[in-house]
């Protein structure tokens, strides 16, 4: 979205829902006749504890600088619900709220069996944090067991650069793709600069992985699949895709990746696996 939409798309939302709050239900007494219903401007400055100006130029699309914290409190003296909240904050940072990124709802039946349907396409499900949550039998037999993996080994960055099998299955293209997940992953962190979480698999691996240690400080920031992909599995031997992915749109934290087979021979030693 342009910047001027945006920015003409949160002045009318902020707007809109300002003149759906009356004094009274923001704890208020009213004063004075109105010739508009709902909040004045002062009013949602002085709730939200900032300056009168600053809050009409918000209303008036102008390019100045947000903060979370103030979002918050704009979110809470307009009375926002979560999902009004994260639109608010997708208007003016153009990302959801940290917190709600962290939250990790159950993959549905219904995700679930979509990965099933992918019949001889391994596909899985991870989160913002690159685990894989959810798998189809293809998946399992190509890059699992995932059922006995611990959630870090689960993690497809630390799956790169820690286990050889990783690097057995691609090979030629390890350093391809180790490059592509450290590039997704640092796009990933930078929605979460300081986290815990994000701080401790860095440290763990900048300390074991002579790779990580050198390609980390070079910034790459990269999204979406890796296109063609090629993968050499102990009994099917070589096995082409063609990679996809994909945001759920009900469920942003999650990506759904499938890897369908780019020729006739990779479908036919996939289907013998799932026999």
């Amino acid at each position: 979205m342009d910047d001027s939409v945006r920015l003409r798309e949160l002045a009318e939302f902020l707007t809109s829902r300002r003149a759906r709050l009356s004094p009274e239900q923001a704890g208020l007494i009213a004063s004075g006749r109105r010739r508009t219903p709902g909040l004045r401007r002062g009013e949602v400055a002085s709730l939200a504890g900032v300056s009168v100006d600053w809050y009409t130029w918000l209303e008036q699309a102008r390019p100045i600088q947000v903060s979370a914290q103030v979002l918050d409190s704009i979110s809470r003296a307009l009375q926002l619900d979560p999902d009004e909240r994260k639109h608010l904050y997708l208007l003016a940072l153009q990302q959801i709220p940290a917190e709600q990124s962290h939250v990790l709802n159950d993959v549905s039946g219904t995700l679930q069996n979509f990965l099933d349907l992918q019949g001889s396409s391994p596909a899985f499900i991870t989160d913002q944090r690159l685990i894989i949550r959810a798998w189809n039998k293809a998946a399992n037999l190509i890059y699992g067991p995932f059922e006995r993996m611990s959630e870090r080994e689960r993690n497809t960055v630390w799956r790169s650069f820690q286990m050889p099998e990783v690097r057995e299955l691609l090979r030629e293209n390890w350093e391809k793709h180790a490059r592509h997940r450290l590039a997704q992953f640092r796009a990933g962190y930078a929605k979460f600069p300081g986290d815990s979480w994000w701080m401790e698999l860095i440290s763990e691996l900048q300390q074991t992985s002579v790779e990580f240690r050198e390609w980390w400080p070079q910034h790459d920031v990269l999204n979406g699949p890796e296109g063609k992909k090629i993968n050499y599995h102990p009994s099917a031997g070589r096995l082409e895709f063609n990679q996809l992915s994909f945001i759920v749109s009900d469920s942003p934290q999650y990506t759904v990746t499938i890897n369908m087979p780019a020729d006739e021979q990779t479908t036919s030693k996939i289907e013998q696996l799932l026999h």
